[in-house]
């Protein structure tokens, strides 16, 4: 019977000692592929190479307000991106169907390159007496809808290029951008 209760144990202890080799394989397996996901991720994330993108590419640009693709204008002055911030927010009234409303708008111009936003900053007072004008001609009941704010925004930048392209002879101000918009 001695016997009998060693050849368990020995059994058991068998058992116990396969189990555990194969924890610890299972565990080292483990450990290899968060290794190797960590440098994988580090060297994608880390590598400084090339975007691969073409100048193609890079003349289309997505048009976040209407959600098409556009073709940017090739005339367009190459640069980087600069944003010209009006000094103050538009406070003005609108009239309305029910009743007149009373719009915040804090606005900041898009222009390519230095030459441009020191014109663009230099012409500040025009660029906003241009778009006051524009933007007393609003409806409160358009400024409403997504679609009144989006027509807002290409009828600015249609007045404040005419204004800039007669001044300058430059269009000057590639986007108007509404920071702010406040309606009560």
């Amino acid at each position: 019977m001695a016997d009998e209760k060693d050849n368990g144990k020995e059994g058991e202890l068998e058992l116990d000692k396969s189990g555990k080799k194969k924890k610890i394989i299972i565990i080292i397996i483990a450990v290899v592929v968060l290794l190797g996901g960590g440098a994988g991720a580090y060297f994608f994330f880390m590598s400084g190479g090339d975007s691969g993108a073409t100048q193609a590419e890079l003349d289309t640009a997505l048009d976040s307000d209407s959600g098409e693709v556009a073709k940017v204008d090739s005339g367009a002055q190459l640069g980087s991106a600069l944003y010209v911030p009006m000094p103050r927010p538009f406070r003005f009234n609108v009239p309305g169907a029910a009743r007149d409303r009373f719009v915040e708008i804090r606005v900041q111009l898009l222009v390519r390159g230095g030459d441009n936003e020191e014109n663009a900053k230099m012409h500040i007072p025009l660029i906003e007496s241009t778009l006051l004008g524009v933007f007393s001609q609003a409806n409160a009941d358009d400024l409403a809808t997504s679609a009144g704010k989006v027509s807002l925004k290409q009828q600015s930048l249609a007045a404040v290029q005419k204004v800039m392209t007669d001044v300058e002879g430059d269009k000057t101000v590639e986007k108007v951008l509404f920071t702010g918009f406040v309606m009560q």
